[in-house]
């Protein structure tokens, strides 16, 4: 949509858009949706869908869920958004997507499912601080303070791999 807006001299019809669209549609879902369509196509001679309207309103019947907040809201309630390998910048982007889809705006809602899919020991950290720990109803200080401690760690982690490398000294080998 981006690319359109910016750049609708590229396409003389509704059409074009929709071809030069459904040229990104490459792989599992998209791909098969887009291949159907010119099946279709080829068995009638005519294209399914004839105005970016249709185009639109096909894209979101098959690729947007029936209820987002529903779904949302299932998947806050099991363990799948856990962070599990995620640093916590992706893990809080698709936690603050899912928490705004199933309309969770209660601080303490927020922070107990934020706290819930942490990682164990950053969960724990932050829990035990012996100063400056977040209120359990400042979601944005827990966000923060989950941020701060992957960094460190992530920096840790970088620091430990250097010097690794630079102890380790090279095995000589025997003489021939």
């Amino acid at each position: 949509m981006l690319y359109l807006h910016l750049a609708p001299e590229q396409f003389i019809c509704d059409k074009e858009k929709i071809f030069w669209t459904l040229a990104f549609f490459k792989d599992r879902r998209a791909a098969k949706w887009s291949e159907n369509l010119f099946r279709q196509e080829a068995d009638t001679g005519i294209f399914p869908i004839q105005s970016w309207t249709d185009f639109e309103q096909q894209f979101r019947s098959q690729f947007f869920p029936v209820n987002a907040e529903a779904d949302a809201i299932n998947t806050l309630e099991g363990s799948s958004y856990y962070q599990g390998n995620q640093t916590v910048d992706d893990y809080l982007d698709s936690f603050l997507i899912l928490a705004s889809d199933a309309g969770y705006i209660d601080p303490r809602t927020l922070v107990v499912k934020f706290r819930r899919g942490l990682k164990l020991n950053i969960q724990s950290q932050i829990a035990t601080m012996p100063f400056g720990q977040p209120a359990d109803t400042d979601p944005e200080a827990w966000y923060a303070a989950a941020w701060r401690i992957d960094q460190a760690r992530l920096a840790n982690e970088a620091f430990q791999s250097i010097l690794w490398l630079t102890t380790v000294t090279p095995a000589r080998s025997a003489p021939a």
